[in-house]
Order: structure tokens, then C-alpha cells, then sequence
């Protein structure tokens, strides 16, 4: 089961009060990020913690550049980057509650976790939580506002998910559902089969994108969008490591890809098509160097750049990695159709949908 927070108005007027007032108070604002600070601990399960009402606000994201969109067709709003915490699973405590303070202050309002790395011990009061459930995993919460179901195997009936995911949003354990790593068969699977019983539909796809992985995302999602209002929310937007150039001269000691447990991606760098990955991004590293940004945060700017996405993952590890993504917001606008025509021509791989055999 994985965990994504998203500190939002949205849950806010759903609550027994109104707190739209309060949200202005600068008061309540420092006490917010305060409380925050607690929050980035407990969030990997460092303890407990029973939170008063927090009202976040998107004005930080006016002072930050931060930009807000909705997820999917629904009525949630949630940062266009977000912190992918799955790497904070490795990180020190005061380092992980570092990260998220500065995420937050980033006017990052979405966090994203799992019970495998953090015990699944939750406890929660005015932040937007969205689970992504295993079949198996066991997880403590008040409330979520998205369950992610993962992809679903062979011997587990579309009907039985979509029902499960149904009674979790009736109970009032939740207000949205949403898949993970499907494709878009099942997910439209998923769309006929709540049709036909009368249940609740999918809003949102998780998926990996980058640069060297983009046919899903923007072909397939964008369909399933227009048809049934499914978003796209991205992870691993730097594909594990690899577009950060550091693997460009060999595997650092240091790197992921020079632990056990990630053979395969030390497999997929020295490869064929991992030396022609990293010959073209030598090539882009020049648009990087003109647009005034480094290669990262040109490569997190490119996802950002399509507004099918509601939002971004980020992963890191450390501080300096973290702020350097975050400046992706500021390459965003530098992001033209003539930019956008030169990376393609580099990369060689954007993919044609229907649209453009018609044009």
C-alpha cells in the first residue's frame, strides 16, 4: 500500500467547520508549518502524532512559483511536483523531516509514501492522504482522499477490485480511487465494469515518465482522459538516476545503481540503448546550459511542460538534489514549442497518437 499526502485546502470544507478565514491568519499559517515539521516525522513512522486542523493554503505557491492543478477530472488540487518518498525509506530521520520541510515550503503539497517503507502506521486529521493498496498490505488510517489500487493480477476479478475500491469510498474511508501501473485496457476495463454495477470509476493513473519513456503518457493516458476524465500523476521523472548525467563516465560507488539490489539498472546503463541514452543527453545538456538550468531540471521542466500531467514525483535523497528539482518550476516557462521541437529531434522518440496521423 502506498501513501500520498497532499496538504490542501480541498479536505478543508468538508470539515465541520469553516476554516476558510483562519486560512489568511498568519498565525495559523506559521502554526501549519510547524505543525509540518512534525508531520515530515511521523510520516516515515518515526512515531505518533494527532494533528489539530491545518490550513494550507495554495498562496504559498504564489511566493514559490508553485503550480497547482487537478487531479484528473476530480475536484482535488495538488501541486504540480510532488515528493516521491520512496528513497527517504533509506534517508536519516532529521534529513527526511528536512526534505519535506522544504518541499512544503516549495509550496510542494503532495507526498508520496508507502506502508512497505513506513509500517503503515498513520494517523491524521486535515491533510489529503492517498493510499495505493497491494492486496495484502496492512495499513492504519482515519481517512484517505484517494486509494491507489496497484496493477492487478490475473486471478483478482475487475469486478472484485472495483467493488472493494467502491465500498472503501462509501465508508467514508475515501473520496477518490485511483490505479497504479495499469494499462489502459484494464483501466477502461475498470470504467465499463463500475458503469454496469453502478459503481465508482478510476480518476487517476499513476505512471513513469521521461524522457526515454513516453507512449503511455502521452498517447494512451491522454485518451482515457478525454473519454472518462482518468489523470496522470508521473514518477521517477529523472528515470532512476540516469538523466542526472552522473552515470555518464561509468557507475559511481555511490550511485543506486552500484548496490545489489539494483543490478537491473546497472545492466540497463551499460547496455546498448543505456550509451545511446547517455550520448543524447550529453546533447541535451547543451539546451540545459542555454535555457540557464542544469540537465535535471531540464528533464523535470519537460514533463511539467505537459498539462495532461497533475503532477510530479520527485526523488531524493538529499537536500541540495531536492532544491536543484524543485528549480524545475522556474525552467517552465522557458519551455517553447521550439525547445520542446529541439529535445524531441535529439531524442528521436516522441510518439504519434491518432491526432497527429490525421493531421
Amino acid at each position: 500500500m502506498q501513501v500520498s499526502i497532499a496538504c490542501t485546502d480541498h479536505n478543508l470544507k468538508r470539515g465541520n467547520g469553516d476554516h476558510s478565514k483562519s486560512a489568511t491568519s498568519p498565525n495559523v499559517v506559521n502554526q501549519a508549518r510547524a505543525k509540518f515539521r512534525t508531520v515530515a516525522i511521523i510520516a516515515r513512522s518515526f512515531g505518533s502524532f494527532t494533528p489539530r486542523h491545518i490550513s494550507l493554503k495554495e498562496s504559498t505557491g504564489k511566493h514559490t512559483g508553485m503550480k497547482y492543478r487537478n487531479l484528473g477530472k476530480s475536484g482535488l488540487r495538488v501541486s504540480c511536483l510532488g515528493l516521491g518518498e520512496y528513497t527517504l525509506g533509506f534517508t536519516i530521520r532529521n534529513v527526511a523531516e528536512q526534505l519535506m520541510t522544504i518541499a512544503y515550503e516549495s509550496g510542494v503539497n503532495l507526498f508520496d509514501t508507502a506502508e512497505v517503507y513506513a509500517g503503515g502506521r498513520w494517523v491524521r486529521s486535515s491533510l489529503v492522504i492517498t493510499t495505493k493498496l497491494y492486496w495484502g498490505g496492512k495499513m492504519q488510517l482515519e481517512y484517505v482522499d484517494v486509494v491507489f489500487a496497484n496493477r492487478p493480477d490475473s486471478n483478482t476479478p475487475m469486478e472484485e477490485i472495483v467493488r472493494a475500491m467502491t465500498y472503501v469510498i462509501n465508508q467514508g474511508m475515501a473520496m477518490y480511487w485511483g490505479t497504479s501501473r495499469w494499462t489502459a485496457m484494464e483501466i477502461m476495463e475498470a470504467y465499463s465494469v463500475a458503469r454496469q454495477f453502478n459503481l465508482i470509476p478510476p480518476v487517476c493513473e499513476q505512471a513513469e515518465y521521461h524522457l526515454f519513456q513516453r507512449e503511455k503518457v502521452e498517447v494512451q493516458l491522454p485518451e482515457l482522459y478525454h473519454k472518462i476524465g482518468v489523470g496522470a500523476m508521473t514518477w521517477s521523472p529523472l528515470a532512476c538516476g540516469i538523466i542526472t548525467g552522473k552515470y555518464e563516465n561509468g557507475i559511481p560507488e555511490s550511485s543506486r545503481a552500484s548496490m545489489k539490489s539494483y543490478q537491473w539498472l546497472k545492466e540497463k546503463i551499460v547496455s546498448e540503448d543505456g550509451r545511446k541514452q547517455q550520448a543524447k543527453l550529453k546533447e541535451l545538456n547543451h539546451i540545459a546550459e542555454k535555457l540557464v538550468c542544469t540537465l535535471p531540471q531540464l528533464a523535470v521542466a519537460w514533463c511539467l511542460r505537459n498539462e495532461g500531467v497533475s503532477s510530479v514525483l520527485l526523488g531524493t535523497s538529499n537536500p541540495e538534489q531536492l532544491t536543484e528539482n524543485l528549480g524545475a518550476i522556474q525552467v517552465l516557462p522557458k519551455m517553447t514549442s521550439h525547445v520542446v521541437s529541439e529535445i524531441d529531434h535529439i531524442l528521436g522518440n516522441r510518439p504519434y497518437s491518432k491526432k497527429d496521423y490525421r493531421s
